[in-house]
């Protein structure tokens, strides 16, 4: 669980936060490939946190619910906030387990077009988050 600057309260799942502590090691250790592997699975957990954006109302022009310069917009801190979804942790596993299988298939594709050093790249991405997962 971790509390967010806004005073709400999020949870993270065991996989996220060894991510992070991975994440950590590799920006002390200056590892640019760990690195940027983690902060894309991180990414696309929270991509998946994210929920689609509600139809918007019909909204006056000027007032305390609008501006006349920007339609639809809002006031006050974190009025424009939305709620995450919350997800499982086997969900979170299968983002990453995703993750991984997407690094080795297109590490494939690299080195059958001869790209050896981008195929091992994402070989070692994979590696990488693999090892984060536990």
């Amino acid at each position: 669980m971790k509390v967010r600057r806004d005073g709400r309260v999020v949870t993270v799942t065991c996989m996220e936060q060894r991510l992070r502590v991975a994440l950590r090691s590799a920006m002390k250790a200056k590892d640019t490939v760990a690195t940027s592997a983690l902060r894309s699975a991180l990414a696309a957990i929270a991509n998946a946190e994210a929920v689609p954006p509600a139809p918007p109302a019909a909204m006056p022009l000027e007032g305390p619910e609008g501006d006349a310069h920007f339609a639809g917009s809002v006031a006050g801190v974190a009025a424009a906030e939305a709620a995450r979804r919350m997800l499982t942790a086997d969900e979170v596993a299968a983002i990453i387990a995703a993750e991984v299988a997407d690094r080795r298939a297109a590490a494939l594709h690299y080195e059958d077009s001869g790209h050896p050093d981008r195929a091992a790249r994402l070989r070692r991405e994979a590696e990488v988050i693999e090892a984060a997962q536990g």
